[in-house]
């Protein structure tokens, strides 16, 4: 397979609103022994990108130039020390920047292969949320077939697959979720019970359900004292994001008498190692729910790469459900 020298990438040439990103050309570096050029398919938007856009979420050192978290494609050239790869496959692949592009360079150790019962064009949605879910609801709290999974934002991306990957894992789901038509969405995904925030209060819905062992929590503010009211003794509380503010008041005393673990995580700054280390486990058995049909990416809209700043302001009006993808 033949490989360009250069490719396209998107920037953010200030801090601000979608109207700052920008396509720009860049020569793709060399690739280290222990990296994967992938010839992109489609590349999954996220709620970092746009934090990230807006300058509140500075790249790790070292990571590739440019936005974008996920990617799809075909494999195009292997570093020199990489196994198990080869040219031509069908693979999907976290990374830690420059997922907007038309080659994307990633690490060997984050690069999973595409299911057949997967659409190429449909996987760019599927590493960061997969990679995501299992860090924090499988790994970190430890998920066990028949307890409770709370998922908030049940809608989004993210919460789309929270709420597969749980049933598939043997748990009951409760999701949160802001309309009837998001509510019913969660349903659809398997979901026990979906309550539309908006309308009803999740705590009072939760209890009323038997509370839950595992909560899962983009929201902050204060949904934190209602998870910790909510939760069941011994639950686990994971934080990934905090949409309503990080800044919060709540009844330790609680957390201590429920014995409760409290935690949060990010993604995009583990070591390398870890990522390749969850991602044998996610090979081992999300790629098999994948392939069974118990996992299917939500893919809200697609855009072309040169429409990503249409692809943002879908992202900032909150109105997806499901994945927001650039196609290449």
């Amino acid at each position: 397979m033949n490989t360009p020298k250069n490719h396209q990438i998107i920037i953010a040439q200030t801090p601000g609103g979608p109207d700052v990103l920008a396509v720009e050309t860049r020569e793709i570096p060399t690739l280290g022994p222990d990296e994967v050029l992938i010839q992109t398919r489609a590349c999954g938007i996220n709620r970092p990108d746009q934090f990230e856009r807006m300058g509140f979420y500075p790249p790790p050192a070292g990571a590739p130039e440019g936005l974008g978290l996920e990617a799809a494609g075909l494999v195009a050239a292997l570093g020199a020390d990489v196994k198990g790869i080869s040219l031509g496959d069908r693979v999907m692949a976290l990374v830690s920047g420059g997922g907007y592009s038309d080659y994307v360079i990633a690490k060997a150790g984050a690069v999973l292969p595409v299911p057949e019962a997967v659409e190429l064009a449909d996987a760019g949605g599927l590493p960061e949320t997969v990679f995501t879910v299992w860090a924090n609801v499988f790994d970190t709290a430890g998920l066990s077939r028949g307890e409770t999974l709370l998922v908030h934002g049940g809608a989004s991306g993210i919460g789309t697959t929270a709420i597969q990957m749980g049933k598939a894992a043997g748990a009951k789901v409760i999701a949160t979720a802001g309309s009837d038509e998001r509510c019913a969405l969660c349903r659809e995904l398997g979901a026990d019970l979906a309550i539309n925030y908006r309308e009803a209060d999740f705590e009072a819905e939760v209890l009323e359900a038997g509370g839950a062992d595992v909560i899962l929590d983009m929201v902050g503010g204060d949904y934190v004292a209602k998870n910790i009211n909510c939760a069941n003794t011994g639950g686990r509380i994971v934080s990934i994001a905090f949409l309503k503010g990080s800044l919060i008041e709540a009844d330790f005393m609680r957390v201590m008498l429920k014995q409760l673990v409290l935690t949060g995580s990010t993604l995009r700054s583990r070591p390398d190692a870890e990522k390749a280390r969850l991602a044998a486990q996610i090979r081992e058995t999300v790629l098999p729910w994948l392939e069974e049909g118990k996992l299917r990416p939500i893919i809200d809209q697609r855009f072309e790469l040169a429409d990503v700043a249409k692809a943002h302001e879908r992202l900032d009006s909150g109105a997806q459900a499901g994945k927001i993808l650039l196609m290449i």
